[in-house]
């Protein structure tokens, strides 16, 4: 069996990068892990909002465990690298997953950026001798954003065959119903439903996800 952890910096990162993958993984009967990385400042009405929208979808998934480090979103550069790498660090070796899924290093986004290289850094295998498989994973509105130096772009090299999930993870990404808008914003169902064509055009299925393989270990 499987233990699986997805790294999202923000809510709905897990369900854009690797919804599918996971669904999969929970069918095959691998456990699941969520940490999600960031939350917003204010509590108000959108806060409770948002946290009921993490509770939901962490039923849809069902979860063997959700944790939240509530670090400031747009704010994660304003915390210290060792601070970042202690809290993901103690969830890591809570979880003890053998796989792990990590935003792309070089998203456009700073937080993702930031998440990416101190969650790597808690990969080592002298430290953390459970983990045997690490994934970047491609977020819309955010991995094709990425700086257009082709060193620096998005390769994939795994593809996974989603097609018997891709309905639940379209279900799933509905729920962050602030996160979407319609066609040609990038987080849109038009726009989740091209990039799982594209990928499954590459993996002779009818929708995949892809990723980045960083380390294996056999």
């Amino acid at each position: 069996m499987n233990k699986v952890l997805v790294i999202a910096v923000h809510p709905d990162d897990e369900t854009l990068g690797c919804g599918g993958t996971l669904l999969k993984y929970k069918a095959n009967g691998d456990e699941i892990h969520w940490l999600i990385c960031t939350t917003i400042d204010n509590k108000d009405a959108y806060y409770d909002k948002r946290e009921n929208e993490i509770k939901t979808v962490s039923k849809l998934y069902n979860f063997n465990s959700v944790h939240n480090l509530r670090f400031k979103t747009m704010k994660v550069d304003g915390y210290s690298t060792s601070e970042l790498i202690e809290q993901i660090s103690k969830i890591i070796n809570k979880v003890k997953p053998n796989i792990i899924y990590l935003p792309f290093q070089n998203d456009v986004h700073s937080d993702h950026r930031i998440i990416f290289n101190a969650a790597f850094s808690c990969t080592k295998t002298f430290r953390y001798p459970f983990i045997k498989k690490v994934y970047m994973m491609e977020t819309l509105s955010e991995t094709e954003f990425a700086n257009g130096d082709a060193s620096q772009s998005f390769k994939a090299n795994v593809f996974v065959d989603i097609s018997d999930y891709f309905k639940k993870k379209c279900e799933i990404i509905k729920v962050f119903q602030t996160e979407l808008a319609e066609h040609p914003f990038p987080r849109s169902i038009k726009t989740i439903e091209a990039l799982a064509i594209l990928r499954g055009s590459s993996a002779n299925c009818t929708y995949a996800e892809s990723f980045v393989l960083l380390k294996e270990i056999n």
